[in-house]
């Protein structure tokens, strides 16, 4: 599938659930746009990572980040942000099959692809809480640091 294709969709798919989880204003502008660089992210990730996994996990790093600047920028919690724009990065396809096989009653490729969805979804909440962490570890020196320079 053409890259610009993969990511108009990401940006529009991340665009319809920031609308379904009713974000307003500029802030449904920067949700759109979190998806949109989440896959932007995954994609370019694919020509420097060894690993799909690890597409995922940093991909969803630099969107929490990402989420949680625009939190600051907007005065409003990150997952405002981060809810649609982790959107692109949800393993749908391997969940489908997983419980496709799972239905049919073909367990070996029910393992198989349940292990492989689970693997996506445990770098994705990787990421968001390597980053989510380091940013509140950030954020707090950096008021502490305010705080006692401005006296």
């Amino acid at each position: 599938m053409n890259h610009t294709y993969q990511i108009i969709t990401a940006f529009m798919g991340s665009l319809g659930f920031s609308i379904l989880f009713n974000i307003k204003g500029r802030k449904l502008g920067y949700a759109a746009f979190g998806g949109m660089l989440a896959w932007v992210i995954y994609l370019l990730g694919g020509l420097w990572l060894s690993g799909e996994m690890m597409q995922y996990f940093i991909s969803s790093i630099i969107v929490t980040f990402y989420s949680e600047i625009c939190a600051r920028i907007e005065k409003t919690p990150a997952t405002t942000f981060l809810t649609a724009a982790i959107i692109p990065l949800v393993p749908g396809r391997a969940l489908y099959y997983t419980m496709s096989y799972a239905i049919d009653g073909k367990f070996g490729e029910f393992a198989e692809y349940g292990s492989y969805t689970v693997s996506i979804a445990v770098a994705i909440a990787a990421g968001i809480m390597v980053a989510s962490s380091l940013s509140r570890v950030f954020f707090a020196l950096r008021s502490y640091e305010f705080r006692h320079h401005s006296m």
